[in-house]
């Protein structure tokens, strides 16, 4: 039953792909705002959201259920956005794209360090890895695969071709892969928003989160710099990415000390646009 319903998944998947490649970038963005805010409240409870908005002690004067509907919104972009990855990493896009901080990823390239690149799920996440390879940074992201297999396929196809050649899967064996890579001097990116099993609790947004110590694990065993990468999504259609100066944090704090310090950084990146973080994922349950 279970591969039944993947494989319909991916067959609707597939037809709203062909649909979102014929109507257009700007046509597919608001077709997939439509999409997220009105039917993704069938597949992502709007209750975890404003109950996550909560627990981050959000200003109340904030309209939570507006939030939300946003949020799913944004998904739905997202969503609709990926058949048209490859226009903004051939540049057909590149009206829409700005970023700052540009000169940060030039001198990374032009001294050849290895650092980590962090973020979270802000919109449209999958542009940062494009953005830092094609400033001709030797970078490897981490990723999560999809539980449907049928979409994942079609998923790391477009994540290797139009993203980022260099993609480590998370696990065991991703965590071989990560220092494999930077043996060979390559970045590591990837998201620390997401709760993982393996992870320390830590404190995010006043509350205790499981949360991943890998870049903390390599500050300290690899001396990397770190550096917090942020996009935001304007006018509905438009991005900037600003890329901060890289951080060098001390070897000698420890794991749960810099990884507290990873969570402050992200916070901060989140307030900026409370509406353009993905809230859906359950990141206080313990």
């Amino acid at each position: 039953m279970k591969k039944i319903n993947h494989l319909i998944q991916f067959i609707i998947i597939k037809i709203f792909f062909i649909i979102f490649r014929i109507i257009g970038y700007r046509a597919s963005s608001k077709l997939g705002f439509l999409i997220g805010k009105y039917l993704g409240p069938i597949f992502r409870s709007k209750e975890l959201i404003i109950n996550n908005l909560d627990k981050a002690n959000i200003d109340k004067k904030n309209n939570f259920k507006k939030i939300a509907s946003n949020v799913l919104g944004n998904y739905g972009r997202i969503f609709s956005e990926y058949v048209h990855l490859k226009n903004f990493k051939n540049d057909s896009l590149k009206k829409y794209f700005s970023i700052e901080g540009l000169d940060h990823l030039k001198n990374i390239k032009k001294s050849g360090e290895k650092v980590v690149f962090i973020s979270g799920h802000f919109n449209n996440f999958e542009l940062m890895a494009m953005q830092i390879e094609k400033a001709g940074v030797d970078c490897a992201a981490i990723y999560r695969p999809l539980n449907n297999p049928y979409l994942n396929s079609i998923m790391e196809t477009i994540r290797i071709r139009d993203i980022c050649k260099n993609q480590i899967k998370k696990g065991r064996a991703g965590t071989r892969e990560i220092i494999r890579f930077l043996s060979k001097g390559t970045s590591i990116a990837l998201m620390i928003d997401q709760r993982v099993r393996e992870g320390e609790k830590i404190d995010f947004f006043g509350n205790p989160a499981a949360t991943t110590t890998i870049p903390a694990q390599l500050i300290k065993k690899y001396g990397c710099s770190v550096v917090p990468i942020y996009i935001e999504r304007k006018k509905s259609h438009h991005f900037k990415m600003y890329v901060s100066k890289p951080i060098k944090i001390s070897r000698s704090r420890s794991i749960s000390e810099i990884t507290r310090h990873l969570n402050d950084i992200l916070e901060k990146m989140i307030l900026k646009n409370i509406d353009q973080w993905i809230w859906t994922h359950d990141r206080w349950k313990i």
